[in-house]
């Protein structure tokens, strides 16, 4: 049975009230990453939920789009980037369905593993679509070893990254990170404790 992805996603968004699931600061590794990123670039952020990452990367110069099929998502989104005093091109949609009308200098995926492998192939299909020659893809997310300990993520090993799985997805790509590792989460209640990680950073070949 499919899934209905924006319900399910807005109960989960709706139940945290007026606090952020996944907290208002942006991803570690998307943090860490500001140093490859210039002022002026676009971006587009992928499945974005309540707007963390966008709105960061906004703060941060750039010109963002984020896409999220929650509307409870998307209208908590709204209100964080007020509060910062930021502007985001907010789109509601499916990234399943939805297409870049243009391509951007950098692509945001970050723990964007709601789908297995039928869906992943569509999503990952946007997501190379989207990033222009030269541009950069920046994608974190967990391995397998992830359900050891159910600190955040999905449930079926089917939706799970691992290396080979990114090698193979992105072979033609200038690899600038890949790497699996563990680490302490703190990112509100979505995604707390020990996790295994996987970071990718690639650059699409002009």
């Amino acid at each position: 049975m499919k899934i209905d992805q924006a319900a399910l996603w807005s109960e989960r968004y709706a139940e945290a009230g007026t606090e952020y699931l996944f907290g208002t600061a942006p991803n570690k590794f998307l943090a860490t990453q500001l140093r490859r990123l210039q002022p002026g670039w676009t971006a587009l952020a992928v499945a974005d939920g309540e707007g963390r990452n966008s709105v960061f990367l906004a703060e941060a110069g750039l010109n963002v789009t984020a896409v999220e099929i929650s509307p409870v998502g998307l209208h908590k989104a709204q209100r964080l980037a007020v509060s910062r005093h930021v502007a985001v091109n907010f789109v509601l949609a499916d990234v399943l369905q939805w297409r870049a009308s243009l391509q951007f200098d950098v692509v945001v995926a970050i723990f964007v593993q709601f789908v297995g492998p039928e869906g992943r192939a569509v999503l990952f299909e946007r997501i190379r679509s989207a990033v222009k020659p030269g541009g950069l893809l920046l994608m974190q997310g967990y391995t397998p070893k992830q359900l050891e300990y159910a600190t955040g993520g999905p449930s079926g090993v089917e939706n799970l990254y691992t290396t080979e799985l990114l090698e193979k997805e992105f072979s033609d790509w200038e690899m600038l990170e890949l790497r699996e590792y563990e680490d302490d989460l703190a990112e509100g209640a979505g995604h707390k404790g020990h996790s295994a990680l996987i970071d990718l950073v690639a650059k699409k070949r002009r």
